[in-house]
């Protein structure tokens, strides 16, 4: 239900006077003045830090300045902001930004209000995380999370209570509205789906300024509406997360293929003993990469081989050009710590990867789940982490990853020979996910992720992109249905073959839940903002 919520500071606004003129053809000529209520013009800030921070993301691609940045000290200021948008003859745009890790733009907000949900994170009375408690209607235990808060931080805290959700991202320091309006996929997603479907319940504020709590069973349509969403129906105040206990300690094996047929056909069958959560037999995580002559053997997403090793790799390297790298790991703990061994070599038994070529390594649970931070710190300390990230993310249906393979890794990646970064492939159950979530999938049983993580130089980011392109014009002409994930589109009819059947009903719940469409203009659904 909606939360009732009192406005009689609007009797009293408070003019924020920011003039800006846009002389670019076919675009409108925007001056101030934008009214907000008094109580929050103090949180808006329109200094060069505030509007320079807001203007880009990890991408590094575009650039998009706001006309100011909100900084909330509760949802109630969000509440606030937005219906005085909405509310306004001229209503302005606003994007919440998390922890501003979009690569193209999507949580910009150009001549809008950029939303910063880190001073959420920062202000908020209670730390924005609840103690973990059994929630009677769902028969297991869950923690109630800000939508500003990071996935690092909810590790940390339920961990103390012995708690973990299940499933994750490759990197935790993003936040959790932000996972939420994608998907949130990794390693785990084949076994516990994607962090969409290990969600119980949602306070969300609408387009409209209204606080709804949505469930499966109340307000079912905004709640599988936002999941996946986008950020276009509301702002995630409040996710109510599924917990599992959580293990102490995970068993990490990389083993390597020389060819993509028996890769494939392998972590397919080690998807398919997905089990359920008590099936101590089954994997806990699931992934693969590329290995090329081009790149390093060890990236900057974790350092595995050792180095003794890396001779006998490069020779298989310089023979074969692409190896693909298979990673699995199981959790265990000190009642299976005696079974691990075992359980882990019956579920490899059989694959077929290059004799010789098996590796692992036992680490703590904490330490492989935040296996990206040293990574990160490394380029940091190097100057390597601000820098472009021309990425490309996407769905491939399993009957057409062959033809993707010889059409894009063995041909476009080996011939232009610009590809160093992580480039992951592996496969995931559609059985996990949940069809009334906004969420886009291939229509098939199992389908597979593929990400090309580039990270460039600022002036040969565009070779990247070219190459992107011509991946996806490559499916295009060869008739593979494939689903870009964190997509970036620039048409409204290109988003509506993305959505596909899905458009119509995508349509209909912005517009009841964002009539306006003042929600996420960066993601250029309903918004052209160039």
């Amino acid at each position: 239900m909606a939360e009732t919520f009192p406005f009689s500071t609007y009797v009293v606004l408070t003019i924020i006077t920011i003039t800006r003129l846009i002389s670019t053809v076919g675009k409108t000529e925007l001056t101030g003045p934008n009214l907000v209520p008094s109580n929050i013009s103090h949180r808006l800030r329109d200094d060069p830090e505030a509007i320079k921070l807001a203007s880009s993301d990890y991408g590094n691609l575009v650039r998009h300045s706001p006309l100011a940045v909100f900084h909330p000290s509760s949802i109630y200021d969000i509440i606030s902001l937005i219906r005085s948008s909405y509310t306004s003859s001229v209503p302005f745009h606003i994007a919440a930004r998390g922890h501003g890790h979009s690569t193209r733009g999507q949580a910009m907000a150009p001549n809008g209000v950029v939303l910063d949900m880190s001073a959420l994170r920062r202000n908020r009375l209670g730390g924005g995380i609840s103690p973990v408690f059994r929630d009677p209607s769902l028969g297991s235990y869950a923690v109630d999370v800000g939508g500003e808060q990071l996935w690092i931080d909810v590790l940390q805290a339920t961990l103390q209570q012995g708690f973990a959700p299940a499933s994750w991202t490759d990197y935790l320091y993003l936040t959790v509205g932000g996972t939420l309006s994608n998907a949130g996929i990794s390693g785990q997603t084949f076994r516990y789906g994607p962090q969409i479907s290990n969600v119980h319940e949602m306070d969300v504020i609408t387009g409209k300024g209204d606080l709804l709590t949505c469930s499966p069973e109340n307000n079912s349509e905004h709640f599988h509406g936002v999941l996946g969403g986008l950020g276009q129906f509301g702002i995630i105040a409040r996710a109510r997360i599924a917990l599992q206990p959580a293990p102490k300690q995970v068993k990490w094996v990389r083993v390597i293929y020389n060819d993509f047929s028996a890769f494939t056909r392998d972590q397919e069958r080690l998807i398919s003993i997905s089990g359920d959560i008590n099936n101590h037999k089954a994997l806990d995580y699931l992934e693969g990469m590329l290995l090329m002559h081009q790149g390093p053997i060890n990236n900057w997403r974790s350092s595995f081989f050792p180095s003794s090793d890396h001779p006998k790799i490069i020779s298989l390297l310089v023979q074969h050009r692409i190896l693909y790298c298979l990673e699995v790991v199981k959790y265990y703990d000190e009642h299976s710590e005696h079974t691990v061994d075992k359980e882990m070599q019956e579920l490899l038994r059989g694959l077929s990867y290059v004799p010789g070529f098996y590796y692992e390594k036992n680490v703590s649970f904490v330490e492989f789940l935040n296996r990206v931070r040293s990574g990160e710190l490394k380029l940091q300390s190097q100057g390597l982490w601000d820098v472009p990230h021309p990425w490309l993310n996407m769905f491939i249906p399993k009957s057409r990853i062959h033809d993707f393979d010889s059409g894009v890794f063995k041909d476009i990646i080996l011939k232009r020979n610009i590809t160093k970064g992580p480039v992951l492939v592996y496969p995931m159950n559609r059985n996990k996910w949940n069809d009334k979530m906004s969420a886009i999938i291939p229509d098939e049983e199992v389908f597979y992720t593929v990400g090309f993580l580039h990270s460039s130089g600022f002036d040969d980011w565009k070779a990247f992109d070219v190459q992107n392109r011509d991946i996806l014009r490559f499916c295009e002409e060869s008739g593979i249905k494939v689903k870009q994930y964190l997509a970036h589109y620039t048409t409204q009819q290109e988003w509506k073959n993305h959505f596909g059947v899905k458009w119509g009903s995508f349509q209909e719940r912005k517009h009841e839940f964002d009539p306006r469409m003042i929600l996420s203009p960066g993601q250029k659904i309903f918004n052209n903002i160039d």
